[in-house]
């Protein structure tokens, strides 16, 4: 296993494809001993402070279980529980926080913010999310393909559809420019990333063997091992709700796209969550004022293609991987 103690975890990019091997074989290590009922405790001893400006079902419980299970102790901190950035600096709360825990977890806007935890705290620095990157989701999506699809990550191919400048469009080109698979991003051309940011992550994956490209149209997408969605507006882009709906009607996943871009044995992916049907206050809310904001049909998000859930715990293992080989 590689050496990984010490580290911070802050994008993929600063993983080597060997190291991302070795945090998913950790991964399924730790879940099979999960599975079992055994308590290694790799983490006993150890103190881990989340820091949350952006709420979280999944990331919180990961992170909280995964350091329960391992024997940690955990101190949550939303903005309201926190000084940082209103009586006190981001460089002041580092400093301070890095004195009392052995790890700090952020999820929240900025990447300079996660850097600047890392930078001053002294202590290893997770990142949970921010507005252009998610690291520990997209590890979990590499498990779950590995598990479902029962092929190498470098012969899968990847579409990603919807706003494809968001922060997991991003994340899959960088994991796609590690490992070497096919990653497309599947949107209106108005919200492709910029150009060069483009041509550096194909050249990158075509030196692994992969490739990065961008389409506006369901007709140049086929044969894909995954096609993978996520909300149209995040967190803190609710003004951008009818431009959004606008822009990305035409891409909502439903059975006719997938029979077009997937292979027989392609599956669905989303990060979660979802907006599958009207079930939810947004969504409710949206309809009202003449918005369908599902990004995915309901058939689909249900179909015998759609792994959703199992991409969902696999968030638990592979962050409990992350935290054992960094802290442990």
């Amino acid at each position: 296993m590689a050496d990984l103690k010490g580290r911070n975890f802050l994008t993929l990019a600063d993983y080597t494809k060997d190291e991302i091997r070795s945090l998913l074989d950790l991964a399924y290590r730790l879940k099979e001993s999960k599975k079992a009922g055994k308590a290694e405790k790799h983490l006993e001893g150890k103190n881990i402070v989340l820091l949350f400006e952006k709420t979280s079902t999944r990331t919180r419980c990961a992170f909280e279980v995964a350091a329960y299970d391992e024997g940690a102790q955990v101190t949550y901190l939303d903005q309201a529980g926190s000084q940082m950035n209103k009586k006190e600096s981001l460089e002041d709360t580092a400093r301070v926080l890095g004195r009392f825990y052995d790890g700090i977890e952020y999820r929240g806007y900025e990447q300079s913010f996660v850097e600047a935890l890392a930078e001053f705290s002294g202590v290893p620095v997770f990142n949970g999310l921010t507005d252009s990157d998610h690291p520990t989701q997209i590890l979990a999506d590499l498990m779950t393909m590995e598990e479902h699809l029962k092929k190498p990550l470098e012969q899968c191919k990847v579409v990603f559809v919807g706003d494809t400048r968001n922060n997991m469009s991003l994340a899959w080109m960088i994991a796609a420019s590690i490992l070497g698979f096919d990653y497309v991003g599947l949107g209106p051309k108005e919200l492709h990333p910029n150009k060069e940011a483009v041509e550096l992550y194909d050249k990158k994956a075509r030196a692994e063997g992969g490739s990065v490209s961008f389409a506006d149209s369901i007709s140049d997408v086929s044969g894909a091992d995954a096609i993978y969605s996520d909300v149209w507006v995040s967190m803190g882009e609710e003004a951008k709700l009818a431009e959004r709906v606008s822009l990305l009607s035409p891409y909502r996943i439903d059975k006719d796209m997938v029979q077009k871009a997937l292979n027989e044995n392609g599956i669905f992916m989303h990060c979660l969550p979802a907006f599958h049907d009207f079930e939810t206050a947004t969504a409710k809310k949206a309809l009202e004022q003449g918005f369908d904001i599902r990004e995915v049909t309901d058939e689909v998000f249900r179909s015998a293609r759609s792994v959703v859930f199992d991409e969902a715990e696999n968030r638990l293992h592979t962050i409990k991987a992350v935290l054992v080989a960094i802290l442990a």
